[in-house]
């Protein structure tokens, strides 16, 4: 399936294809080498979680509310 294929695909559908890939590519995470800057930006945003000082919001809950503000 081509670029230009998926841009004329439902939303519904885009976010299938986006969870098969996010769930292929976390299984393969751990194989992928992170730059010294990789490693630090994501030391950072652990960082901020961890103080209180950003939330993570669950996925299902991002994907429902797109398109309803």
């Amino acid at each position: 399936m081509s670029v230009a294929e998926i841009r004329q695909l439902p939303l519904r559908e885009k976010f299938q294809i986006l969870e098969a890939l996010w769930a292929d590519l976390g299984e393969r995470v751990e194989s992928i080498p992170l730059s010294p800057a990789e490693e630090s930006l994501l030391d950072y945003r652990l960082q901020r979680i961890e103080s209180g000082q950003t939330q993570i919001h669950e996925w299902d809950e991002v994907k429902d509310s797109i398109g309803k503000k």
